[in-house]
């Protein structure tokens, strides 16, 4: 599953973060050693011994928001942040497959060499004849909490009932899974914030809210939008986007709003709110320019409490809790994806919560139903039995002390931060001394200069030890089918036709870009995957194609003979035949005329700073060229703000753009593809365009494919747990993606993590680091030199 959050459209340190749900939690599993205990009985754990060396391990991290509650956290720093105090329900392992038997711990082969991994429960999945899944969860005994108290079921379950409330608006969407009662559960009540934004400003129904909090709120917000506004236009004239500030009609437009001649910042503040709904928390999480929520409307936690608007069940009848360690979650119906949802964190119920309001057996659960201010009120200050204690955050730095009493055994080394820092600054952090570890963006610059530090021509020696991963994502270039189409109809062949001319230019310049960005730090990739899934296809497949390397007529365009020069020629006449045959005239090897509906002339937007700073930029310049020739006039926007492009995405009023998607560990397309096209007015990333009309597709607006048979896929591929079965449907998915030739996929790029080799003791760090399990799934074994 790819992750829609708007840092995705950044080619850098932001989407490579992974921003997805799987960083929510601490799920990798840990190594006990290559030995286990005997047969039937847990391994024997190491008695906690006091942790060692007062020198601090120094961790250098792009910048906090403060969310640093497992439940709330949104922004992969915060949730690195909160994962250092929690655990996860059960591990996974370095391929990223999950580890049912954690508590004798399960041992697997990887890169030649056997890991023993271990967690907090056992999992145990059983599918019933009646198409319901029990998944039955057996947690060990001798797991406490920071503060000495006890870890048990109740911690899940409390956490199961905090990311289900009909008022919660944090990452989890477990809601949303197939679990037995969870409709039952949900319906009936909404959040007072979500109940006013949807009855809007002419409301006159005060059955459930007043009117008095009714004209608070429109009030409330239009403050803050007309907030926001203001410090989008200062910071706009700040960067030097134009000087024209008493014509906002100027100013805007760098920010993807068009407003009229002399139009006022209240006007602006409209034209914004009339895009959200009225909804100005999603408008200033997304459209600030550095405020928050929190600063622009404190009043927002007044909003977020329940209201009754009819019949809704006290539980969720498919938690069932069995003992005091274990429990039950019944689905209706086989869903691959719940499994991962159900890889808790076991934050405390008694610290979280309230345990005067925990009755399970009378259907409380630490917190009133649409009441979550007492989890809410501590976000900043997280706990829990993972393997550090939080102590503070200030002045740009978390401190943490090590738990003495973690169930894998207490941290070798005692302190813990986490220091905020630039990107740009993070190499020389670690060459300085004011960090030991850190995510420096990496390309072949960055490589070269690692290697200089060295000074033996290698990304390890005796200054630096690097490890580097495929990212856990991948870069593409997208079209909007909706706009790059002929006679107003994307799913034509026609349509189709024109956008793989389109995409046969700028695949044969992939080769060249990548190399040129990244060098050995990247490669291409040609299905809109990333290469990390298990269901990625393989070069060695038997139905493996290059992505757009194949003409009107099916033909392969190249030959193994080819050289560089010999595949754009290629390209360029094959690119030709798909114009020609979406209508456009062509006559002495160039377009003369575009087919009905559809034009000469398209335009392409990169984020990369307005200075060309993006893996794609060149592939963008070089089918500048090859499509000029061709009779085409691409425009190649280089956005210098990347929010230009999220709005004219939201607007549905792009036709080209490059950006990266971030990945969780399942490969389900739902998320991005599924339209329910048979429903249209149902279809998911259905939302009304403020120019009139209804965008429909999913991916949040942007490829607005509409496809009953791509829906019908994607469906299949969750209704079974089958790895190679579900590889199959994939793959079909996959290709029908490419068939509409929306996405071109680009590059996958590789993170990487360097560490002091004078500080830390890079014998105690995680062996053999992968995407999935990094150099903090065994952090309590790290020491300093």
């Amino acid at each position: 599953m790819k992750d829609l959050t708007r840092r995705n459209f950044l080619f850098g340190s932001l989407a490579a973060a992974g921003m997805t749900l799987a960083a929510c939690n601490n799920g990798g599993g840990q190594q006990g050693g290559n030995e286990g205990g005997s047969e039937g009985e847990p391994a024997p754990e190491p008695e906690p011994e006091p942790s060692g060396n007062d020198t601090p391990l120094v961790v250098g991290y792009s910048n906090f928001s403060s969310k640093f509650s497992p439940l709330f956290a949104e922004t992969a720093y915060d949730q690195d942040a909160a994962a250092m105090t929690q655990i996860a329900l059960f591990p996974y392992d370095r391929l990223g497959q999950d580890v049912y038997n954690s508590i004798q711990g399960e041992t697997r082969e990887y890169n030649g060499t056997d890991y023993t991994y271990k967690g907090a429960s056992d999992v145990v999945i059983t599918e019933n004849a009646d198409g319901t899944v029990d998944y039955d969860f057996t947690m060990r005994e001798d797991i406490v909490h920071s503060d000495g108290e006890p870890c048990t079921i109740d911690d899940a379950i409390f956490d199961m009932y905090v990311v289900c409330d009909p008022t919660y608006d944090g990452s989890s969407t477990l809601f949303s899974m197939p679990i037995e009662g969870m409709e039952a559960f949900r319906s009936g009540m909404a959040s007072l914030y979500n109940l006013i934004v949807a009855a809007g400003r002419d409301n006159t129904d005060f059955i459930y809210w007043t009117e008095d909090q009714q004209k608070h709120y429109w009030e409330t917000a239009d403050k803050a939008a007309v907030a926001i506004a203001q410090e989008i236009v200062d910071y706009l004239i700040a960067a030097g986007a134009n000087t024209a500030e008493d014509d906002l009609s100027v100013v805007t437009p760098n920010w993807g709003f068009e407003v009229p001649e002399g139009a006022t910042i209240e006007d602006f503040a409209n034209v914004m709110m009339e895009a959200y709904g009225g909804d100005v928390v999603s408008l200033i999480n997304t459209e600030n320019a550095g405020s928050t929520v929190d600063d622009l409307f404190p009043d927002y936690a007044d909003y977020q409490v329940g209201v009754e608007t009819g019949e809704s069940a006290p539980s969720i009848t498919g938690i069932q809790k069995t003992g005091d360690y274990s429990m039950r979650v019944k689905a209706t119906q086989v869903d691959a994806t719940l499994i991962q949802q159900l890889q808790l964190n076991l934050p405390p119920m008694h610290y979280y919560g309230d345990p005067a309001l925990y009755d399970y057996d009378n259907n409380s659960f630490g917190f009133p139903k649409g009441d979550l201010s007492s989890v809410r009120a501590k976000t900043t200050q997280p706990l829990g039995p993972g393997a550090y204690k939080f102590i503070k955050y200030e002045n740009g730095v978390i401190n943490y002390e090590a738990n003495e009493s973690y169930f894998l055994g207490a941290p070798k080394t005692k302190y813990l931060q986490f220091r905020e820092m630039s990107d740009a600054d993070k190499l020389n952090g670690v060459v300085t001394g004011t960090v030991d570890i850190t995510d420096p963006s990496w390309s072949k610059d960055t490589a070269n200069a690692v290697a200089q530090t060295n000074g033996n021509g290698e990304i390890t020696g005796d200054k630096i030890t690097t490890s580097t991963v495929n990212n856990l994502g991948y870069g593409y270039i997208g079209m909007n089918p909706n706009n790059v189409c002929v006679a107003g109809d994307p799913a034509s062949d026609a349509s189709k036709n024109l956008r793989r001319a389109f995409g046969t230019i700028f695949a044969v310049y992939r080769d060249v870009a990548i190399d040129s960005y990244y060098g050995e730090a990247a490669s291409v990739i040609n299905y809109p995957i990333s290469n990390t899934s298990w269901a990625a296809p393989q070069a060695t497949d038997d139905d493996y194609r290059l992505a757009f390397s194949t003409d009107v007529a099916g033909n392969d365009i190249y030959t193994s003979d080819m050289d560089a020069d010999a595949k754009y020629a290629a390209a360029a006449a094959a690119a030709l035949g798909f114009f020609e045959a979406a209508g456009y005239t062509v006559a002495d090897g160039k377009v003369t005329a575009p087919a009905e509906g559809a034009k000469l002339e398209y335009e392409a937007m990169i984020p990369a700073d307005g200075s060309g700073d993006h893996p794609a930029f060149m592939i963008l310049t070089e089918a500048k060229a090859a499509l000029a020739n061709l009779g085409i006039n691409l425009i190649v926007n280089d956005l210098s703000n990347s929010a230009d492009l999220w709005t004219k995405i939201e607007a549905g009023q792009h036709e080209i753009w490059c950006a990266a998607w971030g990945a969780t560990r399942d490969p389900d397309m739902y998320q991005i593809y599924y339209s329910d096209a048979k429903n249209p007015e149902k279809a998911t990333g259905s939302r009304v365009n403020p120019n009139g009309g209804v965008n429909q597709g999913g991916s949040n607006y942007m490829y607005r494919i509409t496809d009953p048979d791509l829906d019908d896929l994607i469906m299949e591929g969750r209704t079974s747990t089958d790895q190679a079965y579900r590889k199959q449907i994939y793959k079909a998915a996959l290709d029908t993606v490419l068939d509409w030739a929306v996405e071109i996929p680009t590059y996958q790029r590789q993170n990487a993590i360097i560490f002091s080799t004078e500080r830390v003791n890079i014998s105690t760090v995680t062996p053999d680091i992968t995407t999935f399990y990094d150099w903090k799934s065994e952090i309590e074994n790290i020491e300093m030199n």
